[in-house]
């Protein structure tokens, strides 16, 4: 028996030791998270991807097909205006109207952020208005659009977050309608804006907006005229449909990127770029892995 204890003493030590040393050399060698697509064995393939957080999926089949950091909070920049649109659209029609006024216009000269460049007076349909978000950015048009339909910017702001819990969007937070570093510019992840970004897809007004290069609006006795033109360098590519580009210090270069390709809708997000141009590339060459 004291053979026997003295032999099975022997293996469980042996076991130990051998785990101890297994856990320290994993440790001495781990490595920070990195991207790899979901399917280990295609790794080697996968694009490189220099941005902080990347995901991207198939909404036809619900296949996740990369993923980078995607739940890790961060700001979002102009990824918020995706948001303000979505929310437009829950209380509005695309032909109802807005009035600019001198508040939108004051708000959007704040800080350097986008503008559409419209002008206090003019009345445009929420269809133009939302060219005039998604196409230029204009923080103005976020401003007015927020606070017609809030009523007022801090509802319209409470009706984002409400509805961001609605899409399961739950490591997101809005300040603002426009994503500027504005209260602390809030967060989000890339996870919960590609969700976010199928959404908006899902609608046929946002997506013919979203897939939109150039918008123009005649002027009339309402209005002057106005000519935009969208910054994603992606639209003109197979298939591509937007979906938003985005800009602060804090949150880099951030990117919501869709494409029709094989019989599948991919949307992807790219967040904390530190270069603007190599977020379309890096978003191309996921696409078309």
């Amino acid at each position: 028996m004291n053979v026997t204890h003295r032999f099975g003493g022997a293996l469980i030590s042996l076991a130990v030791a051998a785990a101890a040393l297994t856990a320290g050399s994993t440790a001495a060698h781990a490595a920070p998270p990195v991207a790899t697509p979901v399917d280990a064995a295609q790794a080697e393939a996968a694009p490189a991807v220099l941005a902080t957080a990347a995901h991207l999926v198939d909404a036809t089949t619900g296949q996740v097909h990369f993923s980078k950091e995607a739940d890790l909070r961060r700001p979002v920049a102009s990824l918020t205006k995706m948001m303000t649109a979505y929310v437009v659209l829950q209380r509005a029609e695309p032909t109802d109207k807005v009035e600019v006024t001198t508040a939108d216009v004051g708000y959007a000269a704040r800080g350097g952020a986008a503008v559409a460049h419209l002008r206090a007076g003019d009345t445009l349909t929420v269809e133009d208005m939302l060219h005039a978000l998604m196409l230029p950015s204009g923080a103005d048009a976020a401003h007015a659009l927020a606070r017609t339909y809030g009523p007022g910017v801090e509802g319209f702001v409470a009706a984002m977050n409400a509805t961001a819990r609605q899409l399961g969007m739950n490591d997101t937070l809005y300040v603002n309608a426009d994503g500027m570093p504005y209260g602390g510019g809030g967060h989000s992840t890339a996870r919960d804006q590609v969700r976010l970004a199928q959404k908006v897809l899902e609608n046929p007004t946002l997506e013919k907006v979203t897939s939109t290069q150039y918008h123009t609006v005649p002027a009339t006795s309402e209005r002057r005229s106005y000519s935009w033109r969208n910054t994603n360098r992606l639209l003109g590519t197979s298939g591509a449909l937007g979906v938003k580009t985005g800009y602060t210090r804090a949150a880099g270069y951030t990117l919501a990127f869709a494409a029709d390709r094989g019989g599948s809708r991919l949307v992807g997000v790219l967040l904390g770029e530190t270069s603007s141009s190599r977020r379309f590339q890096t978003a191309e060459a996921l696409l078309g892995w």
